[in-house]
């Protein structure tokens, strides 16, 4: 099995990369979609989250208001440090029971938002770093989510900097050209990565 770590900052692309990985035959394990199922309603992880922030992190229908959690933890380091105690073992736990399940000679691909920022690389086989400008980032999250321009830097100055997250990586994808330019850079990496494989 060839663990691949794959990441970038907000409005990177990671999703797009980690979709065309999957097209191939990778197994990809999405960091965030671990998150939001470990904070659903019901489970330990939002009673905690609940307990620690308090009852106005949540929607009338009883959900993790993540736009409101964001707000305050994005803008308070030790706030965020208190959620992500409550949040990553869950995800690790979770992570651990999905490539379990994987096939033996599977290459996983583990789409990490802040592999960099924790310290996660030493843990993968591989780290691929999907890199677009800042002033990219900014204008596709502000065109694609419901966030304001400063929303975006505020996250962009939570995250690792560029430099710090290409300096992380094995392979570095740039996502700034055309979808068309993504394709064949994608279709290079599985290259690599199958050669890896085989090591």
């Amino acid at each position: 099995m060839l663990r691949v770590g794959l990441t970038g900052g907000i409005g990177a692309g990671k999703s797009e990369v980690a979709r065309r990985l999957a097209d191939y035959g990778a197994v990809v394990v999405d960091a965030d979609q671990i998150a939001r199922e470990v904070v659903e309603p019901g489970t330990s992880g939002l009673d905690e989250i609940v307990a620690e922030f308090g009852q106005d992190i949540l929607t009338p229908e009883g959900r993790l208001d993540r736009p409101r959690l964001g707000e305050i933890v994005f803008a308070d380091q030790a706030k965020l440090a208190r959620l992500n105690a409550i949040v990553h073992p869950r995800v690790g736990k979770r992570t651990e029971e999905l490539i379990a399940a994987a096939p033996a000679d599977a290459i996983v691909v583990y789409d990490v938002p802040l592999l960099v920022e924790n310290g996660m690389g030493k843990l993968y086989d591989c780290v691929i770093v999907v890199d677009v400008p800042e002033e990219t980032q900014i204008a596709r999250v502000v065109a694609n989510r419901d966030m304001t321009e400063d929303q975006v830097r505020d996250r962009i100055k939570a995250q690792a900097s560029r430099e710090r997250r290409r300096a992380a990586a094995d392979i570095v994808i740039d996502n700034s050209a055309s979808a068309e330019e993504l394709d064949a850079r994608v279709a290079e990496v599985w290259h690599q990565l199958r050669q890896r494989r085989r090591g």
